[in-house]
């Protein structure tokens, strides 16, 4: 019997990534109302973290964890803990900071980093403007939030910069992704050599020519955030 959170999951072993989309119809569901343009900022802020607690639960599925010896009140039996060093979470500002609560209700002992980037709405390049991390990554698992994927432009450099400093396992949790997005994050990770694995609630049909996702759900920034022009 397949478990509550079934996925559809691919692995490219050429390219090191594997993919799961999300097959759950609470996730559908909330995902349909995040697409609308009547749910106001407060309920999508909302739909973000629960949607996020359930993508955790499958993005968490191999994180590492180490015998621990437990006292109940019956008797003295062996549990599991998390592995030192700590997995790190790194929401990509801004929109990612709606996505931490969510993965962070599942996994409180977790550490959390910040990386900082925008998109050129010109060029759709993205650029780094702010980071804080740890120097060195060396052993960690690390889990970006990043709402959507579209050019796959931003969660790539912060795949990389997370690479650089030494991560050993990197899974990258989004709400909806274009295919784009995915195959950019394919040819950028297989040359890292490291673990990969992407994690979707929706993957969504193309990118239009402003490089946004169709259908998706419009800037998710502005929309937890309530600043659209």
């Amino acid at each position: 019997m397949p478990h509550r959170f079934a996925s559809a999951a691919w692995l490219c072993k050429a390219c090191g990534v594997e993919l799961r989309v999300i097959d759950h119809p609470l996730v559908a569901h909330k995902i349909s109302l995040l697409r609308s343009l009547d749910t106001p900022s407060p309920l999508f802020r909302q739909l973000v973290e629960e949607l996020v607690t359930l993508l955790a639960y499958e993005a968490t599925r191999d994180v590492r964890v180490e015998p621990c010896p437990i006292s109940t009140p019956v008797a003295e039996t062996i549990g599991v803990r998390l592995t030192q060093p700590k997995p790190l979470v790194v929401p990509i500002l801004r929109a990612g900071l709606g996505m931490l609560e969510g993965m962070t209700r599942l996994m409180p002992s977790a550490e959390v980093g910040f990386v900082g980037m925008v998109r050129d709405e010109t060029t759709l390049k993205p650029f780094t403007y702010a980071e804080r991390l740890p120097k060195d990554l060396s052993g960690r698992q690390c889990y970006v939030l990043d709402p959507m994927l579209a050019t796959g432009g931003s969660l790539g450099g912060a795949v990389q910069f997370l690479r650089d400093r030494g991560a050993t396992d990197i899974t990258a949790v989004c709400l909806i992704g274009a295919p784009e997005g995915i195959e950019h994050i394919k040819d950028l990770t297989k040359d890292l050599d490291v673990p990969f694995t992407l994690v979707l609630a929706a993957l969504d049909d193309h990118l239009n020519e402003h490089g946004y996702i169709v259908p998706g759900l419009g800037d998710a920034g502005d929309r937890l955030y309530g600043l659209a022009e």
